[in-house]
């Protein structure tokens, strides 16, 4: 698949009961350690969860991820706060490498975001995955991203859908036209 045609892909949250094989789980992971990092720290960790019963409880975090209940596969994206203080933003890099690199494999993903999410009033989202999950205090979880074959179909994204009015030339508030012209060119 071409990379501007996976970059339009859509978020998919229901997945065929069919298992993702071994060697496409090692590409997907492959993709996120290509991942760039601030001073190239890597501090990123990556919990593969094919257990039906632990994705299962996953789905349970939090409203926003019960899409995981269909997930045949669920990569959890962690940071170690101690090796960068940009854990957050390197771990989202390598969460959205996953999520291409999943589209280009034939496969539908979705990111299920736990970093300072609530999982009911009294435990925090991380909290109760890191209990599930046996994660170490010191390692911070970003998401879970849950990945299959798609169970539906979305269209792409489209180009009527860019914002161009959110593009500014050299100085904020210089907005650039799309019709009629080159838009960075003058």
């Amino acid at each position: 698949m071409e990379f501007f045609e996976v970059i339009r892909r859509r978020s998919i949250r229901r997945f065929q009961n069919k298992e993702v094989p071994e060697e496409l789980i090692e590409k997907i992971l492959e993709a996120a350690f290509y991942s760039p990092s601030s001073k190239n720290r890597r501090p990123w960790h990556f919990v593969v969860v094919k257990d039906r019963g632990l994705i299962k409880k996953l789905a349970e975090t939090r409203p926003a991820v019960r899409f995981l209940e269909t997930a045949p596969l669920a990569i959890v994206v962690c940071g170690d706060e101690r090796i960068s203080n940009a854990w957050v933003y390197d771990c989202s890099i390598a969460a959205e490498h996953i999520q291409l690199a999943a589209t280009a494999l034939g496969l539908g993903a979705c990111w299920g975001h736990i970093h300072e999410r609530m999982h009911d009033d009294e435990k925090t989202a991380e909290d109760y995955v890191r209990e599930l999950l046996g994660i170490p205090k010191h390692i911070r979880i970003l998401c879970i991203i849950g990945i299959g074959y798609p169970a539906e179909e979305k269209p792409e994204h489209r180009k009527d859908e860019i914002m161009w009015e959110r593009v500014h030339l050299n100085k904020f508030g210089n907005r650039v036209e799309q019709e009629g012209r080159d838009l960075l060119g003058g």
